[in-house]
Order: structure tokens, then C-alpha cells, then sequence
């Protein structure tokens, strides 16, 4: 068999997964927030903590809740760190460094799990366990509570409330998150995943030589990464590693893992505004723009210019064999279209046009199809600026799912849609100002250099976390730049989202008139991809031309 020919046939069964699980699966999360009673172990955790489970918040004491939920994380992992080495299972390993500290608090916190550190020389498993998959479940969980919050703004009128942060969060974890991570990480043992509390094993060589590998408890971290998109590694070489993804049974779960709770979120907002062809609508928006990037992605890895890639038969640098260029591509553009940034191969290692495509896909502001929670909350905005703009082609007052679209709608929608670029462009450009911090930090120049810039900030803003590597980011200015885009380009748009859920749930509901755009159907399906790759191509055409698109080209 051929490696077009298995690479086909795992898209295909990938597919089928998730079409068997959609509706059955969207359903349940639609029910899952939708429900008024409270588990009892639920019911014990709001008594510790003082909630009323049954009083519902408007949308400024909602945000509130988040962002003090959040800066609590963020301190709390911060300090985890950095005493460490008086914790058990540290072995031996210090304090972490302030500056990875900070930038790692960040962006497990924002669902980035950017990192900048060694997982097997630098974290401890209590760290890991007690610190960074606490921060697996919960930011995932954060990014669904702010997606239902905004479907409750469409389904509801008349209402000044969008529902309880504390409540969206517990059960995000509880119902969905926790359930299916246990069941899991007992596949992935049994697929052949480790799971440890040593330190490492030693092992002899061929050659008679020893050394030592180090161990994890890897199974049970594995789960939460994928699920949650949050992407980040136990080990250094991440989803690579064997010990995370040994096998194509491996490897093809975890693709299905962290494609399901975005992909079944749509369906799951299609039964909560009670007309499930929307959801439909957007499903199928997603999977153009994903199939379109993994097409031209895998045609570029697999038709490179240049002797060596000629004789390799393929672009294979940097790619594990055990996948080859198939289930490589077809990793690298659901992880960067999930913002969940694991890898299955270096992404540096990619051809021009192949890079350019895992790149673009983050610059699309991750919506094909998103990561948890934020894919379903950013094309929601998307879809509210191309309604826009059909008003403005016919003159008539845009309306979206019953509710008009005017001046506060908008100007939420586009600080939402803003947040992102302008992280992007800022941090790449104030990095590329300072050519000391970039001779240290890049190990190539010209093109392909100002790729591995720019792909850093667009990882960081849209709280990916994947790299493309060839670029050392351990200096206090990338440390700090980088935490900064992961704080804005995550907390911006939720607030401008939270506002959007407040303004639309005040609303009356208009009934749909002959001057009322369809937004179930294909037009407006057109109209809507149209506006992404829209967006994305007035912000980023230049710098993408001057970075993945001249290295294609050269």
C-alpha cells in the first residue's frame, strides 16, 4: 500500500469517527449546560468555594469571575514553580527560572502551552500533574463556558443574564473533560503510551554504552493536551515522542481527540438555538477551510523543489518515519487549526508553501474548526461581520439568528477579531527591530528566518503553542513579548465576546422578514468562508509574502 493511498484511508476513517460521534456527542454537551440540576459532587465543590449554583450573572460579574479565576491560576502555577524543588516528586529538579516561569504560568492559563523549557530537565511530575493538567482541564473548559455564554446571548431575550461562570466551568470539567480523559488515558496504556512516577530508566546501547530515558506519567497528560487543545508536551519532542504517540493507532486518536469538542461544539450550538442547519452551516465552513489547507499542504510536502527533497522522494526533514508526510501534514493542520499546538513532526522542517499553510491556518484566527470553546466563539464573530457586511452590499439592517446586529454588536465583534493581528504584527515587528535579540535567537535568515518570527506571534496570540522551531526564545524579551500576546490575545476577545453574549441576550427577538439573509444555507456558507480567508488575507498578505510565500517561490 502506498503512503498517499494509507494517508487517505486515515483521513477517511478520521472523518467517519467524527461524523459517527457529532450529533450524539453535541447533544449531550447541548444538554450538558443546559440542564438545572447539580451533581452532588458538583453541589460539594460550590459550597466550598460559596456559590450559588442556581443564581445566573449578567455578563460583567460573568467576565469578572473569569479573569479573577484566571489571575489566580496564573499565580498559583507561577509560585508552583518556582518552589518546586521543596515538593515532593521534583527529582531534583530547582526552582524554575523566573522569566519560563512566567511565560509558562501564561500560557498553560490561556490554553497556549507555549513552551519554552525542556519538559524532561525542568519540570517535576508534581508540577506537572498538580500544576500544568489542572491547567489542561480548566482553561479548556474557561474557553466552552465562554462559547455557551455567547450561544445563550442568541438563544435568549429580554434577559440581562447569560449564565454562571462557576457553574459553565465545573461542569466543563466534571460532565465532559474528566469522563471521557479517564476512559482515554486507559486506551492509550493499552495502545502502548507510558505511564510512570520514575524519573527515567537506564537502558544499554548496541554498542555497550549506558544512558538514561526519562519516564513520565504520560498517559494520563497525554488525554487532557488533546482533548482540551492545549498541546503541551510531557516530553521535548511532544506528540513525536514515542512514549506519547508510539503508533498510526496512536496517532490517528489523537487527531480524533483534539478535532471532536470543536467539531461536535457546532452541533451543540445548533440544538441550543433550537435550528440545528446552523450548526450545520458551520461545520461545514470549518471542514472546507481544513480540507483546502491539508490538500495543498500535503501536495507541498509531497511534490518539494530541490535534489535532496528529490531524492527523499518527499519533503521528510524533520518528519517521523513511523508517520511519513501523510499523517504528519494531516496532524500539523488540525493541531494549528485547534490551537492545540502538539506536533508530530518540526514544523521548521516544512517546505515554504507547507509551513505557510500550518501558519495561515493560525492566522484564519483559528477557526477551522477552533480550539475548545474559542473555534465556536470565533466564527460566531466571523459570521456576525460577514452578516454585516451583507447589510452594507444591500442596505438593509443586518440581523443574525433573530437578534439586530447595530453599532455595540459590532464594535464588539471587531475588538474581538482585532485583538489577534495586532499581537502578530506588533511582536513581529518590535522583534525584528532588535537584531541583537535576533542573532541570538534565530538559526536562519532571509525568508525563512522572518517565518519563524512570525509564526512564534501568531502561535502565542492565538494561544496555539505550537513552534516552528529554529528559533531560541529564552531571553527575557521573548519571555516576556510572548506572555504578553498570550494574555491579550486571549483575554481581548474573550471580554468583547462576554459583552457581544450581554447585548444580544437583552434583546427582543425579530422574526425573520423578506429582507432577512438566510444563514443556513450555501450563500451564506460562501459569504462566510469568504470572510475569513478575507480578514486574514487584508491583515497578513504582506507579511506572509515576505516570509512562507518567497521561500515557496525562491
Amino acid at each position: 500500500m502506498s503512503s498517499t493511498v494509507a494517508g487517505l484511508l486515515q483521513v477517511g476513517a478520521l472523518l467517519v469517527l467524527l461524523a459517527a460521534v457529532y450529533a450524539p456527542f453535541g447533544n449531550y454537551m447541548a444538554r450538558v449546560y443546559g440542564s438545572g440540576k447539580h451533581w452532588r459532587v458538583e453541589r460539594a465543590l460550590y459550597r466550598v468555594v460559596r456559590v450559588d449554583p442556581d443564581s445566573e450573572q449578567r455578563w460583567t460579574v460573568y467576565a469578572a469571575a473569569l479573569l479573577a479565576f484566571s489571575f489566580v491560576s496564573v499565580l498559583f502555577l507561577y509560585l508552583l514553580q518556582r518552589f518546586q524543588a521543596f515538593l515532593p516528586l521534583s527529582l531534583g529538579r530547582g526552582a524554575v527560572e523566573p522569566g519560563i516561569a512566567f511565560n509558562t504560568a501564561v500560557s498553560f492559563v490561556t490554553n497556549t502551552n507555549w513552551q519554552s523549557y525542556v519538559p524532561e530537565t525542568v519540570m517535576g511530575h508534581l508540577v506537572q500533574m498538580a500544576g500544568l493538567t489542572v491547567q489542561n482541564f480548566v482553561s479548556a473548559a474557561v474557553g466552552m463556558a465562554v462559547a455557551v455564554a455567547l450561544v445563550r446571548g442568541f438563544a435568549r431575550t429580554g434577559s440581562d443574564r447569560i449564565g454562571n461562570f462557576w457553574v459553565d466551568l465545573t461542569r466543563g470539567v466534571t460532565r465532559i473533560l474528566m469522563p471521557i480523559s479517564v476512559v482515554g488515558a486507559i486506551v492509550l496504556v493499552a495502545l502502548g503510551v507510558t505511564m510512570s512516577l520514575k524519573a527515567g530508566v537506564d537502558v544499554t546501547g548496541v554498542d555497550g554504552s549506558s544512558s538514561t530515558v526519562a519516564l513520565a506519567p504520560t498517559a494520563s497528560q497525554e488525554l487532557p493536551k488533546l482533548l482540551g487543545t492545549n498541546g503541551g508536551g510531557i516530553f521535548n519532542a511532544n506528540s513525536a515522542h514515542p512514549f506519547e504517540n508510539p503508533n498510526a493507532f496512536t496517532n490517528i486518536l489523537e487527531v480524533f481527540l483534539l478535532l471532536v469538542i470543536p467539531v461536535c461544539l457546532t452541533r451543540t450550538f445548533g440544538v441550543l438555538v433550537r435550528d440545528t442547519r446552523q450548526g450545520h452551516l458551520l461545520i461545514a465552513v470549518m471542514g472546507a477551510l481544513w480540507g483546502i489547507l491539508l490538500a495543498v499542504a500535503w501536495w507541498a510536502e509531497s511534490n518539494p523543489n530541490g535534489p535532496a527533497h528529490l531524492l527523499a522522494g518527499g519533503a521528510l526533514e524533520g518528519k517521523e518515519t513511523r508517520f511519513g508526510i501523510p499523517s504528519s501534514v494531516l496532524f500539523a493542520i488540525s493541531t494549528t487549526g485547534t490551537s492545540t499546538g502538539a506536533v508530530n513532526s518540526w514544523h521548521d522542517g516544512y517546505t515554504g508553501l507547507g509551513g505557510g499553510m500550518a501558519l495561515l491556518n493560525m492566522l484564519f484566527g483559528e477557526v477551522a474548526p477552533g480550539g475548545v470553546g474559542a473555534g465556536l466563539y470565533g466564527i460566531l464573530v466571523l459570521a456576525i461581520i460577514a452578516v454585516f457586511l451583507a447589510g452594507l452590499m444591500v442596505g438593509r439592517t443586518p440581523e443574525y439568528l433573530g437578534k439586530k446586529l447595530g453599532r455595540v454588536q459590532i464594535t464588539a465583534a471587531v475588538v474581538a477579531i482585532l485583538a489577534m493581528p495586532t499581537m502578530v504584527l506588533l511582536g513581529t515587528g518590535a522583534a525584528l527591530a532588535q537584531p541583537v535579540e535576533l542573532d541570538a535567537a534565530l538559526n536562519n535568515s532571509g525568508a525563512h528566518g522572518l517565518s519563524e518570527v512570525l509564526y512564534a506571534y501568531a502561535s502565542a496570540a492565538n494561544n496555539n503553542g505550537s513552534a516552528f522551531a529554529g528559533i531560541t526564545v529564552t531571553s527575557g524579551w521573548f519571555q516576556a513579548s510572548l506572555g504578553v500576546a498570550m494574555l491579550i490575545g486571549r483575554f481581548v476577545p474573550i471580554l468583547a465576546v462576554l459583552a457581544l453574549a450581554g447585548s444580544l441576550a437583552a434583546q427582543k427577538r425579530v422574526e425573520p422578514g423578506a429582507g432577512s439573509l438566510p444563514t443556513s444555507g450555501p450563500l451564506f456558507g460562501v459569504l462566510l468562508g469568504g470572510t475569513v480567508v478575507l480578514v486574514a488575507a487584508l491583515t497578513f498578505f504582506p507579511a506572509l509574502a515576505l516570509g512562507p510565500f518567497a521561500e515557496a517561490l525562491a
